[in-house]
């Protein structure tokens, strides 16, 4: 349990650095560790039952998708940041 209870804790840090800090920087390295927990939980609930693993599988791939989104804003801030006036 204390691979899910890792997991849920990253999972409300990444909305506090997304959307409470701004700072999407620290929300993509958030998700990375955020996505490599829900790996172990797959491993972990694998072992216990399949249906538990199955069901983290979509979770996974919600994850994997807002990690695309994250990584995406933060390149075309930053680009807009760097713009000149």
């Amino acid at each position: 349990m204390s691979v899910y209870a890792i997991q849920l804790l990253l999972n409300a840090g990444w909305s506090a650095c997304s959307f409470g800090l701004r700072r999407l920087d620290l929300a993509f390295g958030e998700l990375i560790l955020l996505w490599l927990s829900i790996v172990a939980n797959i491993a972990v609930f694998a072992q216990i039952s399949a249906t538990a693993m199955i069901l983290l599988i979509p979770y996974l791939a919600w994850v994997t998708f807002a990690g695309v989104l994250n990584f995406r804003l933060w390149q075309m801030n930053r680009v807009l940041a760097e713009r000149p006036g």
